[in-house]
């Protein structure tokens, strides 16, 4: 399954090991499930991670996100959709996951991606993928 994982569980990952978006970096990185990823999104990213104070270790945000984009898939963003949503940035996820053809968009700002139905696209919740793939945080 491929799916998009917005920033704010990037985030929520790189903040604490204990909850779904962890568990969720672990599992994509063992293969349970694919992240779509695009070079715009990579960099958001990037930017919220590097934001003072950063959670971690610039070593080690440096080193996860590495392993992110070494696992992700990186689809040919052929069409763009915007504007869509009320958020360019949440845009930019939805875009991504059209073109990749993702059902889900994992986010905790589910109310943000009302409309992304009309693509055949669900907006869920860590805890609430985590559940699909049937695991717990």
């Amino acid at each position: 399954m491929l799916v998009v994982l917005d920033t704010n569980v990037i985030y929520a990952a790189l903040r604490s090991r204990q909850g779904a978006s962890f568990a969720l970096l672990r599992r994509v990185a063992e293969g349970d499930f694919q992240m779509a990823l695009s070079v715009a999104l990579c960099l958001e990213y990037e930017d919220v991670a590097f934001r003072e104070p950063p959670p971690l270790p610039r070593q080690a945000i440096n080193d996860i996100l590495d392993q992110l984009v070494a696992v992700s898939v990186r689809p040919r963003m052929a069409f763009l959709w915007r504007p869509q949503l009320r958020d360019p940035k949440d845009d930019m996820v939805l875009e991504l996951a059209i073109n990749a053809n993702c059902p889900y968009i994992v986010t905790f700002n589910i109310r943000d991606f009302k409309g992304s139905e009309a693509f055949g696209i669900q907006a869920t919740t860590p805890a609430q993928f985590l559940a699909l793939l049937g695991g717990q945080p």
